[in-house]
């Protein structure tokens, strides 16, 4: 079932991006119903995984890939018609094959290595989709608010990789074995 509601996510990334690329109040409309519906499935398909004891790291893997083709592809239509700078989309893409690659490839684990901050960047990323939308819907007053999230979400992404590459060489110079005495 939680696969399912990802699954139903994952489906709306090519409607979303048409919706998002559209600059007219219909295709706003129709970009929040596919925001209300994704937002849906993305809280409650971890919740019900958890429930039912079918949490897994392919899910988690899953449930990550769809948020941020969601995200990013809603960002970039949103680029190509000025909504958006092309940075963060362009930063997102980047962070997440360094999350993938360093989870996966450098660490070798078999599920993806969390970060506070990546965290609280996933779920920020959503915010100013919701933003553009309600500014297309006549709330025209959060487009300078929109305009400094951006741009802290550009900074917050280049903390964040740049914490995650940190990391790797602090762990890269961690003794393999304890010393000996």
């Amino acid at each position: 079932m939680a696969n399912a509601l990802t699954a139903i996510r994952l489906l709306l990334v090519i409607p979303f991006a048409f919706f998002m690329a559209g600059g007219d109040l219909r295709h706003a409309v129709f970009a929040l119903l596919a925001m209300v519906v994704a937002l849906a499935t993305d809280f409650l398909d971890g919740a019900i995984a958890r429930r039912t004891g079918r949490v897994s790291a392919l899910g988690g893997t899953f449930d990550h890939a769809s948020d941020f083709l969601f995200v990013t592809c809603g960002l970039f239509a949103g680029a190509l018609r000025g909504a958006f700078p092309w940075i963060l989309p362009i930063l997102i893409t980047a962070a997440f094959a360094q999350y993938v690659i360093d989870s996966y490839w450098v660490h070798g684990q078999s599920r993806l290595r969390k970060s506070q901050l990546g965290r609280y960047n996933g779920i920020l990323y959503f915010v100013p989709l919701c933003m553009d939308i309600l500014i297309r819907m006549g709330l025209r007053f959060l487009h300078p608010w929109l305009t400094l999230l951006v741009w802290t979400l550009v900074l917050s992404t280049l903390v964040s990789m740049g914490q995650r590459l940190m990391f790797r060489r602090v762990f890269k110079e961690l003794p393999s074995r304890p010393p000996e005495k």
